[in-house]
């Protein structure tokens, strides 16, 4: 399991620092450290706080290591994997950040968790060129590599999974009235942009957007202003805790309209189950990753490995939870950018791997994806399919699709 920091660290944000374009402040010390016998690797996760669901990213990703290094490590070196808990506080995840990289002298920061904390780390990060990789957040801002070459995102972003559910409604319901109940950050403006953006002349159909708390405990009253919109279509970004709240409601409400919920809340045990499996039966999501509970992959070899994985290395976690998936193959992809670094593990070399995936096939990966990326290309994973739940699992609905995508410039 994961070295936790149990204590979260609240200080004040230092001030803006100024960005050294030719000559960044560079930590050379670790570049020697990972040359010898471990490769260290730091993580931001929220262990606690409101959005704690998604620690199982960070809990897998730790289970995940412990089985490369029972197998020898890569090339020959052990990974030890630091992950800290920042409750989703910016600040903390900052100053978390800096006592990996000052103290901890890890190589490079893996996978960690959200948009505002990634956001608060990358520019000291990308002074420091100490690689930031694979984040668990969809923002376009990780594909950026003219202005921050040391920070590359991994999942679909979230404006295009908007524009997705945009061309779902323009080919199925160009006609119903559409309501949006978004979360008040940037993941949720996020995603309701793409969706604007994907309808263009149909967001006239837009009768109604409310927003909320990630915090909040209960959406009462927000549903009964969407139901009372008189919207056929309903899509929810958010957490999968209320996303759980949205459900239950428009049962208690007998309302049915065509739910859309967003990939990062499209959870069987965070949001579905909770919301009750008989209520959730219909809801329409995204999915990049292969369903553990779909029959379809019984005697599919990498969700066998992946079960037994879970099994051995990680026996208490939920199978249903799609955040074990994910963070099972966001570590399965770094571990391919480690091992094509060879004997050169300098954080150069880490990031020039990173950007010189040519068609690898995580064994977890839906068929049909296949992650590429370039030295202008910091979109790991550019599809996704449509899918559909079905009171006990997630049924594809047509063909895998290229997510569109705006580039951060244009915003």
């Amino acid at each position: 399991m994961p070295m936790i920091a149990k204590n979260k660290l609240v200080l004040p944000l230092v001030a803006a620092m100024i960005f050294f374009s030719g000559a960044a402040l560079a930590d050379q010390t670790l570049d020697g450290i990972a040359a010898d016998t471990e490769i260290r690797i730091g993580n931001i996760m929220p262990y606690t706080g409101p959005l704690a669901a998604f620690s199982t990213i960070g809990k897998t990703e730790a289970a995940y290591f412990d089985m490369i290094n029972e197998r020898g490590g890569i090339n020959g070196r052990k990974i030890k994997f630091m992950s800290y808990d920042d409750s989703s506080d910016p600040a903390a995840a900052l100053e978390q950040t800096k006592q990996l990289v000052e103290i901890d002298k890890v190589l490079l920061m893996f996978g960690s968790f959200g948009t505002p904390g990634n956001l608060a780390a990358r520019s000291y990060l990308n002074q420091r060129r100490i690689p930031q990789l694979f984040l668990a957040s969809g923002d376009q801002e990780w594909s950026n590599p003219q202005k921050f070459p040391w920070t590359m995102g991994w999942q679909p972003a979230f404006r295009a999974e908007g524009r997705i559910y945009a061309n779902y409604i323009q080919a199925s319901y160009p006609d119903r009235k559409i309501a949006v109940l978004w979360q008040n950050d940037q993941f949720g403006r996020d995603l309701f942009r793409g969706l604007q953006e994907g309808l263009g002349d149909l967001a006239r159909m837009i009768v109604s957007d409310v927003s909320f708390d990630v915090s909040d405990k209960s959406i009462d009253s927000q549903i009964d202003l969407l139901k009372d919109s008189g919207a056929e279509i309903l899509l929810f970004d958010g957490a999968p805790a209320v996303a759980a709240l949205a459900i239950r409601r428009m049962a208690e409400l007998n309302w049915h309209p065509v739910f859309l919920l967003d990939n990062t809340s499209a959870s069987i045990a965070n949001a579905l189950r909770p919301a009750g499996l008989e209520n959730s039966i219909g809801v329409i999501s995204t999915a990049f990753l292969k369903n553990a509970g779909d029959p379809a992959w019984n005697d599919d070899a990498g969700m066998k490995d992946w079960l037994a994985f879970m099994e051995k290395y990680y026996p208490d976690g939920n199978r249903e939870d799609g955040n074990a998936l994910f963070g099972y193959a966001a570590a399965e992809t770094l571990v391919q950018v480690l091992t094509q670094c060879g004997d050169d593990l300098s954080r150069e070399n880490v990031m020039r791997q990173a950007a010189s995936l040519k068609d690898y096939r995580g064994s977890i990966l839906l068929p049909g994806i296949a992650i590429n990326t370039g030295p202008d290309d910091f979109r790991p994973i550019k599809q996704m399919r449509l899918v559909q739940f079905d009171g006990g699992t997630w049924q594809p609905i047509g063909d895998m699709i290229e997510s569109a995508f705006v580039g951060s410039g244009n915003k």
